[in-house]
């Protein structure tokens, strides 16, 4: 979320009815609908395939980002929950910012959560921001801080941040640009470029020659992606790789409509691929549409040229593979 301007308030008025609602409190000790249990952190793991032994077993503890997990409340909410919230968001409402998107979120873990401690938590709104003017709209950003506990110790904290906005305004004349329109490249702004650090190097210079690099552990042979200084199953940090054969399926997918990125033309299927090796990765699908693209459908791996420096891998529904 890239905030463009900063906007003294429209409304004096509103701005200091909307810093009024700073510290007022969202919910007050609150109650985890469930205690921290095994088969969540199972299925959190299996989910983010992630197999630390340290998740498993008599003396397991609760992966540390699964900590927001244990306060959700699911569709009938948390009896906890004060109306300043709600009221703080429909003075928004009121006000023209009528959308809403998460732009970020942070944690602090200072305890580690075992099966079957019972948690509770506390939530107030931290701040609102002034007027800012981002390339979505016009809005405020919102924080809420989250103060989970066991017993009266504190287990950690979540902070979330939202925007709440009224969408930009066309410019008058501009024409509404179809989903499926193409747009000539070169009037495109380049793709934008993978973060290469000094851990996963290795995988991108593979890219750049055609080949797809899965890290192995040297100790325990156990495969990973993406790629990471050390193995996650038994801590071995020496590792050597194999080339995986570009065969897969997909394993999940979501299908991008909003928002709209210059460089890329929604929608657009991004979808997450298990290799036949046993790991996945997340990539385009190409060769159907994105609204025929379904869990299980297996795809090949090819690579892509978006430009003269840019090569990524890309997975071809197998039905169009030749």
């Amino acid at each position: 979320m890239e905030a463009v301007g900063h906007e003294p308030q429209a409304s004096d008025e509103l701005g200091m009815r909307l810093k009024a609602y700073e510290g007022q409190a969202a919910a007050v000790s609150a109650a985890g609908k469930d205690p921290v249990n095994a088969p969540m952190i199972r299925h959190w793991c299996e989910a983010m395939g992630d197999t630390n032994p340290a998740y498993t077993g008599p003396a397991a503890i609760a992966p540390p980002t699964m900590l927001q997990a244990w306060t959700m409340g699911g569709l009938s909410g948390h009896t906890g929950r004060s109306s300043a919230f709600d009221e703080l968001f429909a003075l928004l409402d009121a006000s023209g910012c009528t959308s809403v998107v998460a732009t970020d979120c942070e944690q602090e873990y200072l305890r580690p959560l075992h099966p079957g401690d019972e948690i509770t938590f506390d939530a107030v709104i931290e701040s609102v921001s002034d007027r800012k003017t981002t390339k979505l709209g016009t809005g405020y950003f919102v924080t809420t801080r989250m103060d989970i506990r066991v017993g009266p110790d504190l287990a950690g904290t979540h902070r979330f941040r939202i925007l709440k906005y009224a969408p930009a305004q066309r410019k008058e004349g501009a024409q509404p640009k179809s989903p499926r329109q193409e747009t000539p490249s070169q009037e495109k702004p380049p793709r934008p470029r993978p973060v290469v650090n000094r851990d996963n190097a290795g995988f991108w210079e593979g890219v750049r020659e055609h080949r797809l690099l899965i890290q192995r552990c040297t100790a325990c042979s156990t495969l990973r992606h993406p790629w990471l200084p050390g193995c996650a199953a038994c801590g071995h940090p020496e590792w050597d790789t194999v080339e995986a054969s570009g065969a897969g399926e997909v394993y999940s997918y979501v299908v991008m409509h909003h928002p709209p990125f210059p460089a890329f033309d929604p929608p657009y299927a991004v979808a997450l691929i298990e290799l036949t090796e046993g790991v996945r990765m997340i990539s385009n699908v190409l060769g159907v549409p994105c609204d025929e693209v379904r869990i299980g459908m297996p795809v090949r791996l090819e690579f892509k040229e978006y430009d003269e420096e840019l090569v990524l891998p890309v997975f071809r529904a197998q039905e169009e593979a030749a």
